[in-house]
């Protein structure tokens, strides 16, 4: 069985968080995702509402396959890891990032423990060029890095909370962040 893990900051989940969902699920058998907190990021919307955003998200796409896990929410990846490693022993792990972390990720938590443990699969994000530097130095902790054939649509978080953008996201999702008063200018 393949298991790829997802875990996003989803402030809020977008279309292109569900286009890139759909895209695993044809590609794995089991597609694990969650939101997390960053500790990377400042200021994120509590855990809680982006967590039942998530699941309104996962619940329209109607795939067996994707299972929002919240119990895999950690600040650190390792730990959401090893969590899974724990429930799928023996299992290969696809860890699943956007080409926006790769600068970043050799500074993770423990990344060379965490690398060591996944396969690393790298969505080209829009607008992202990866650095070869950066993409060396990944390769060096991860000996099974994949640079994904998939890129995603022009939808970001960041693009919603600054341009309040509702075509960028499912109707459940806008019509929860009017009902909760979220994004409030």
């Amino acid at each position: 069985m393949t298991i790829a893990l997802f875990g996003t900051s989803a402030d809020p989940p977008t279309a292109a968080h569900g286009q890139i969902l759909q895209w695993l699920s044809d590609r794995y058998d089991r597609v694990l995702v969650w939101a997390a907190d960053n500790p990377f990021k400042g200021q994120q919307t509590p855990l809680p509402y982006r967590q039942a955003m998530l699941h309104l998200l996962v619940r329209s796409l109607n795939r067996p396959n994707i299972e929002h896990r919240p119990e895999l929410s950690y600040p650190y990846t390792l730990h959401s890891v090893e969590r899974a490693k724990q429930q799928w022993p023996g299992e290969p792990l696809t860890l699943v990032v956007g080409s926006d972390v790769l600068a970043k990720l050799p500074q993770w938590y423990q990344a060379e423990k965490l690398l060591a443990q996944v396969n690393l699969l790298v969505l080209q994000r829009p607008g992202v060029v990866i650095d070869p530097q950066d993409w060396q130095a990944v390769e060096q902790l991860c000996p099974h890095v994949e640079l994904a054939n998939y890129r995603g649509p022009a939808f970001s978080s960041t693009a919603y909370r600054q341009q309040r953008d509702e075509q960028q996201l499912l109707p459940a999702i806008a019509q929860y962040i009017q009902q909760q008063g979220l994004y409030q200018p």
